[in-house]
């Protein structure tokens, strides 16, 4: 088995190889400005550490295995740099879909007292209850002569259609609210 001793031939090793290192990440990162970085990375951290690597595999296998996981910690990133844009893309959109200004509270809680009036009646008495009057959960069952469990799930209904039905003011009213 051969060991390659780097410290002399760098450049043969870099000239004789580059090409082909190229050519396989830009099959995989499409552009050739990233592939090129990726390989020049490759060949960077190969100078590096030549006076520490030991080569005793094949040449270019190790290089395609270096430039494999360059690619592949490229493209990771790429991947949650997408995330990122795209969570501002839409967060973008929600800001210019907000269309509204309030010129007084009166204003905001007209809309709040619509969406509390939409909910179905027994809903929207536990809810005005529970929200309003501040009264617990035992206090309404007790109140209306129905399980507690029961006022536990009218308030989730309750609050799944207001969130629904305020959904475009929920960034404004958890900014007034907090």
């Amino acid at each position: 088995m051969k060991i390659i001793d780097l410290k002399g031939n760098f450049d043969r090793v870099y000239l004789l190889y580059f090409s082909r290192m190229f050519h396989f990440a830009k099959e995989y990162v499409i552009q050739d400005e990233d592939a090129e970085n990726i390989v020049q990375d490759v060949f960077l951290m190969l100078w590096e550490k030549k006076d520490q690597i030991r080569i005793d595999t094949n040449l270019a296998g190790y290089l395609f295995t270096l430039t494999k996981y360059k690619s592949l910690d490229f493209l990771r990133h790429k991947v949650i740099q997408e995330e990122f844009v795209s969570e501002y893309v839409l967060k973008l959109q929600a800001l210019e879909q907000m269309n509204y200004s309030f010129s007084t509270d009166a204003e905001l809680q007209l809309i709040i007292d619509r969406a509390i009036g939409k909910l179905p009646d027994k809903c929207k008495d536990i809810f005005i209850k529970s929200r309003i009057e501040g009264k617990k959960y035992r206090e309404i069952a007790e109140e209306l002569q129905i399980s507690v469990k029961t006022v536990e799930n009218q308030m989730v209904i309750a609050l799944k259609k207001l969130r629904e039905e305020l959904k475009e003011y929920l960034p404004l009213l958890l900014f007034l609210i907090s």
